[in-house]
């Protein structure tokens, strides 16, 4: 059966009144925005959409004294996920996936951080070049190793960095310069958020903590 926001969807009504009711919002939210993402018709849009379907699914509550970086909040995530994932789902995307879209965007230096702030003059030219480099055997390594978090966690660092230049301002719609990372980001969040989702729902007595926003009368 195709992992898709109908198959998921129809999963979701069956199952959706014995869910705690904070995994009832984030997996109901996080389909709406999966169900928006597969209709859009063009890069940009369908990115940021699933971008917007991940968020819902992992995003916790923050408090002003506890206020870690997102990055932070999506790692402890994962390795929640990856724990919970018995019959190694998302290592398997991975090696599937990696032939194509996870090796381009690790040898693109336009969704790596550091060669940003090269160029906004933070950081020297061989620092920048020295750490993608780094970046890259360490996705290799774990990969071999079967860490399927640190793979994850590279390659959503990736995404970040692209989700920045959109969300913030900092890339124009439909720009050619752009059109190789935001496929290839695309391609492989397209296919890791419906994982998501359904190891969410094959796992609802875990803790997956109070969902931001909650829905008030």
């Amino acid at each position: 059966m195709a992992l898709d926001y109908a198959s998921l969807k129809k999963r979701q009504r069956e199952e959706r009144d014995a869910y705690p009711v904070n995994l009832s919002l984030r997996v109901h939210r996080a389909l709406s925005w999966l169900d928006r993402a597969e209709r859009c018709d063009d890069d940009d849009g369908r990115f940021i959409f699933l971008w917007i379907a991940f968020n819902a699914a992992y995003a916790n509550e923050i408090g002003d004294r506890d206020r870690d970086p997102e990055q932070k909040v999506f790692g402890r995530f994962l390795r929640k996920l990856t724990e919970l994932d018995k019959s190694d789902a998302l290592y398997e995307l991975i090696w599937t996936e990696f032939p194509s879209s996870i090796r381009l965007l690790l040898d693109n230096q336009f969704v790596f951080q550091p060669f940003w702030d090269y160029h906004n003059r933070l950081i020297e030219e061989q620092t920048w070049k020295r750490e993608f480099e780094q970046a890259k055997v360490a996705a290799n390594k774990a990969l071999a190793g079967h860490s399927t978090t640190t793979v994850l966690a590279i390659i959503l660092s990736r995404m970040y960095t692209l989700r920045n230049q959109l969300v913030h301002g900092g890339a124009t719609w439909n720009s050619s310069v752009n059109r190789d990372q935001l496929r290839d980001c695309s391609a492989f969040l397209g296919k890791l958020v419906p994982f998501i989702i359904q190891l969410m729902m094959d796992n609802p007595d875990t803790l997956w903590g109070d969902a931001c926003y909650p829905v008030v009368d």
